[in-house]
C-alpha cells in the first residue's frame, strides 16, 4: 500500500469535508452515522491518519480495510478503537454493483476536548486503543444497544445548548462507554478460549524455542513488539490476553519462565553462576542474583546449595 494515497486529518472538521459531511455542531468531538459518509468509491484504496480519538462501530459491509499490518472485512458489529496519529486504510470494496454503505457510528474525539479532565491521562490505561483491526471487539446485540445508547446521548448533549457542565458530562459518558468496552474486551478473553488458549500454545513454543537457542546470551529477553510480531498481533492485545489467562503481564511472565531454566542450570550443570548469569543474558552477575532472589527468596548459590 505504499503507492496508496494517504488522507492527513489534522481537526475534526477537516475529516467532515472529506467525507461529505455537514461542518460539525463541535470542533473537538463529533458522532458520525457511517451511513451518511460520502467517501466515493473510486478513490479506494487510500490510507488516512487522524490526529483524534476514533471509535468505530461497523456492520454489513463490503470493504476490506487495513488497520496496522492486518486485512479484515467486517460482516457482523464491531467495535475497534485509534489513538492519533495511527494509520487506517480502506484496501478494497467487494461486490461493488451491490455495494450498500455502511451501517453504525463513529465517535472521533480531538485530545484537545479532553485537557483538564480525568481522560486527559486516563484514557492511555485502555490499552485496546492500540490493538489491531483483527482483534476487534465483537459485540452481542445487547452490547451494541447498550453502547449505541451512550453514543445517542453524546451526540445530543453537544448538539444542545452548551453549558459549564456539557465537558463534564460527555467525559462521564465517554468513560461508561470506554469501561464497557473493557468489560466486553474481559468477555470475548474469556468466550474465545479455545483461540485464546491457542495463542498461549504459540507464545510458549516461541520463546522454548528462543530459549533454547542461545540467543539470550546474545540478544538478551525478546521485547513484547518482537514476540507480538511473530505471533502477528498488537503487542497490547498480548500483554491484555496473558494477563487475563495467566494473571501475569509480559515480564514477569518471561521472568518466570528466565528463573526456571536459571534453576534447571543450577541442578543439572556444572556451570559457574557466573556462566549461568551471562547464558542467561545478564551482562553483571549482581544483576541476576538480584532478580533471582526476587522471585525465590533464595541467592543462586542458596539455591544450588540445597540441592546437594
Amino acid at each position: 500500500m505504499s503507492s496508496t494515497p494517504l488522507l492527513r486529518f489534522s481537526t475534526i472538521s477537516e475529516y467532515h469535508r472529506a467525507a461529505g459531511l455537514p461542518k460539525p455542531p463541535h470542533p473537538l468531538i463529533s458522532v458520525v452515522r457511517m451511513e451518511n459518509v460520502n467517501m466515493p468509491i473510486a478513490e479506494i484504496p487510500f490510507r488516512l491518519v487522524g490526529d483524534f480519538y476514533w471509535i468505530s462501530m461497523k456492520r454489513k459491509q463490503h470493504i476490506k480495510f487495513r488497520y496496522g499490518q492486518q486485512t479484515s472485512g467486517f460482516d457482523e458489529g464491531v467495535l475497534f478503537f485509534m489513538s492519533p496519529g495511527q494509520l487506517f486504510g480502506v484496501e478494497s470494496v467487494e461486490q461493488v454493483a451491490n455495494f450498500q454503505k455502511p451501517e453504525g457510528w463513529m465517535i472521533l474525539i480531538h485530545p484537545d476536548f479532553l485537557w483538564n479532565t480525568s481522560l486527559a491521562k486516563n484514557i492511555r490505561q485502555y490499552e485496546f486503543f492500540s490493538y489491531s483491526v483483527n482483534e476487534a471487539l465483537y459485540l452481542s446485540e445487547k452490547e451494541e444497544l447498550m453502547l449505541t445508547a451512550i453514543v445517542n446521548q453524546i451526540e445530543h448533549e453537544y448538539s444542545t445548548a452548551i453549558d459549564h457542565f456539557s465537558q463534564d458530562v460527555i467525559i462521564a459518558q465517554l468513560e461508561l462507554l470506554l469501561t464497557y468496552s473493557q468489560r466486553f474486551y474481559q468477555r470475548q478473553f474469556i468466550t474465545h478460549k479455545k483461540a485464546n488458549h491457542e495463542l498461549l500454545t504459540r507464545l510458549e513454543d516461541y520463546l522454548s524455542s528462543y530459549f533454547n537457542s542461545g540467543a539470550l546470551a546474545s540478544q538478551g529477553l525478546p521485547s513484547v513488539t518482537r514476540i507480538a510480531e511473530t505471533l502477528n498481533i498488537s503487542p497490547g492485545y498480548l500483554s491484555s490476553i496473558l494477563k487475563t489467562l495467566t494473571g501475569q503481564n509480559m515480564q514477569q511472565h518471561l521472568h518466570h519462565k528466565l528463573i526456571e531454566l536459571a534453576k534447571e542450570k543450577l541442578t543439572t550443570t556444572n556451570l559457574s553462576i557466573s556462566e549461568i548469569a551471562y547464558e542467561l543474558g545478564f551482562e553483571h552477575l549482581q544483576s541476576f542474583s538480584k532478580l533471582f532472589k526476587t522471585k525465590t527468596n533464595l541467592s543462586p548459590l542458596e539455591f544450588r546449595t540445597s540441592f546437594n
